[in-house]
């Protein structure tokens, strides 16, 4: 008798929360994707129906373990935050990522490019985003029915859900939250947070002057009532 093979039902099925590849290639790709990851935690930090991932698999159709992408950055309006192994989508009220970001390296192929770009299509993303740092280029898709299609002039471009503006200069690309902020690396968020504490520290020890001064001049009004108070009694 000859055994036949089972299938595996949707509970048995394991979806891996990795793809066995690394998060990065070197370390401005790393760098990059943990400063637009972390800029847009921040950005939403105070709404806790978005969620923002960083190189998170994401599975959109129940029951398909080898239909999966780990974007560098993705961001989900109407989910929850909170830890996850992976973003299966049918447990998320089967919302897709709408915005997405990818951080070119030097390993990354046209190929693999392409079939990013008919997934993301595929299963709902509204806007992706691509950046190669060595070649400093922005290309960036927006949903037009059910097609992403390529924005004719990302410089300057405002991102329909996120607010956040792209502005590539000369060197580099800089994103801009809504209230003009730049999107700032942990280092420079860490300087700017330093600053911040000794421009506060230098406005007490102000304040904690002027108090003594005021102080003294209330002794000096003191003594001087005293003194010629007693002259004229």
């Amino acid at each position: 008798m000859v055994a036949q093979p089972q299938t595996a039902t949707s509970s048995e099925i394991i979806y891996p929360e990795s793809d066995g590849q690394p998060m990065s290639d070197n370390t401005k790709q790393f760098r990059w994707i943990v400063t637009i990851k972390e800029n847009l935690e921040i950005l939403y930090a105070s709404d806790p129906n978005i969620f923002v991932g960083g190189d998170l698999m994401w599975y959109p159709v129940e029951g398909s373990n080898r239909l999966c992408q780990a974007p560098d950055t993705m961001v989900v309006f109407g989910r929850p935050k909170g830890d996850r192994g992976s973003y299966q989508q049918w447990k998320e009220e089967n919302i897709p990522p709408q915005v997405v970001f990818e951080i070119l390296s030097p390993s990354n192929t046209p190929t693999e490019m392409s079939r990013k770009l008919l997934f993301y299509q595929q299963y709902g993303v509204e806007e992706y985003y691509i950046y190669d740092p060595e070649r400093n280029e922005l290309v960036g898709s927006q949903r037009v029915e059910q097609h992403l299609v390529e924005i004719p002039e990302v410089q300057e471009w405002v991102s329909p859900r996120l607010g956040v503006r792209f502005v590539v200069d000369e060197t580099t690309l800089n994103l801009y939250a809504p209230n003009g902020d730049r999107f700032l690396t942990p280092v420079e968020l860490a300087a700017q947070r330093d600053q911040e504490r000794q421009r506060a520290d230098q406005e007490r020890q102000r304040a904690e002057q002027e108090r003594q001064r005021a102080d003294e001049l209330e002794e000096l009004l003191r003594q001087y009532r005293d003194r010629f108070g007693e002259l004229e009694s």
